[in-house]
């Protein structure tokens, strides 16, 4: 087997030498870059699992915070349905020996007399009850129609009496404070000849 032997030209004695250069600048820089690659890649890994970390961090500090937002609000709903309790017992407390009395006025065997006089009592307790409770009634009969505390029930025609004035309270109103409970249910005036004037 003939072995192929390589010409040069003599003008070009150094190429043999770049090409070889060149091979190992090539090998060189391959490692190079594989080495820069493989550093590249640790480095991301790296902040990849660092940030997967903080979200991990994140999302159980966000489950931590959602668990205790809903204990709070159960709290909060039991703290005020015991308060209401608390009220609604505070109240019922004080009625209770009006309903007594109502009880031993059913059970009683005077006379009509004795039976009206005790309940006027009984009316009179309750009364004392409502006003230790700060409901207090609206006042109606005598005093001008007024929308807000008053529901009419009908207009009665009376030239005697002013316009619009409450005539008769059919069923009484009741306020807490500033706030109306109920309406008086009323009967009121209606002076044709104030009308005309």
């Amino acid at each position: 087997m003939a072995t192929a032997r390589k010409v040069t030209d003599p003008g070009n004695e150094a190429q043999p030498n770049n090409d070889a250069t060149a091979d190992s600048v090539d090998a060189a820089t391959a490692e190079v870059e594989t080495n820069n690659g493989e550093a590249v890649t640790t480095h991301l890994q790296g902040e990849i699992d660092r940030i997967k970390g903080e979200r991990d961090q994140l999302v159980d500090r966000l489950a931590r915070l959602q668990a205790e937002f809903e204990n709070a609000r159960k709290r909060e709903a039991r703290e005020r349905a015991d308060f209401r309790d608390f009220a609604v017992s505070g109240a019922v407390e004080q009625f209770l020996p009006v309903l007594d009395n109502f009880q031993l006025a059913l059970g009683s065997a005077g006379s009509l007399e004795q039976l009206r006089a005790g309940i006027e009592l009984i009316v009179k307790q309750m009364e004392d009850v409502l006003r230790a409770l700060n409901v207090q009634p609206v006042e109606s009969v005598g005093a001008r129609f007024d929308p807000r505390v008053h529901e009419a029930l009908e207009s009665v025609d009376r030239n005697d009496l002013p316009d619009h004035q409450v005539l008769e309270e059919v069923r009484r109103g009741y306020r807490i404070r500033d706030r109306l409970l109920r309406p008086a249910l009323v009967r009121i005036v209606n002076n044709p000849q104030q009308k005309e004037a």
